[in-house]
């Protein structure tokens, strides 16, 4: 069997999310993209990766659906080019995760890849989470922080990632339904989440290859 899995990791703010991304894929021996993607999206668009970073996970109040509606990739040329550059931004990785997830198996952290690979035979969409006090404890030890301003962190970045995601995907972030595994932190700690997360791969690998499905 070809194991070629394209494991998407969305995660909610101090759960440890993309560290377990980051152990999952060295676990795995295949390519991580978090800020990464940024620079890869950028080749391909030709979109200054400084400006890439300034849009990364972030939305406008602007219409966006009857524009992507009609978009049928970078052929359309004129209509991309009208865009906003935040829909630009989007739509140029967009185009690069389904670029890297044709050219084989690797991990990426949000930026609502289990939206774009949603028909993707290989894709296990994971999301992390943990208990908010959890989470608190995390962003003091990690960043010094009090653990109010902790607190306040947390909100304020799993609400900026859920509108981002909620504008461009047609799905809620957080989901379950969105997901094919959510993961508890908190419940098993980073290296345990690591340990299921691959186990499922395994499960999945397993019934796609039942299925007559080659990865």
């Amino acid at each position: 069997m070809a194991f070629n899995p394209i494991i998407t990791v969305g995660r909610q703010y101090g759960s440890g999310g993309r560290y377990v991304a980051k152990l999952l894929a060295e676990r795995l021996q295949i390519p991580f993209y978090d800020k990464e993607l940024l620079a890869e999206a950028a080749k391909d668009s030709g979109i200054c990766e400084e400006v890439m970073e300034n849009y990364d996970e972030k939305q406008e109040r602007k219409s966006f659906f009857s524009m992507f509606s009609g978009f049928q990739g970078r052929g359309d040329a004129g209509m991309y080019l009208e865009m906003p550059l935040n829909h630009r931004i989007f739509l140029a990785q967009f185009d690069t995760i389904r670029r890297i997830a044709d050219e084989g198996p690797c991990v990426i952290v949000g930026r609502c890849a289990d939206y774009v690979l949603r028909d993707h035979p290989n894709a296990v969409n994971v999301f992390i989470k943990a208990p908010t006090a959890d989470r608190v404890k995390r962003i003091v030890d990690l960043y010094g922080v009090e653990p109010l301003r902790a607190e306040e962190n947390i909100r304020k970045a799993d609400k900026q990632r859920a509108a981002y995601y909620n504008y461009y995907a047609t799905g809620t972030w957080g989901d379950v339904n969105n997901y094919h595994l959510c993961v508890d932190t908190g419940a098993l700690g980073i290296e345990g989440a690591v340990d299921l997360i691959c186990k499922c791969v395994e499960i999945r690998g397993k019934k796609l290859e039942a299925d007559g499905i080659k990865w």
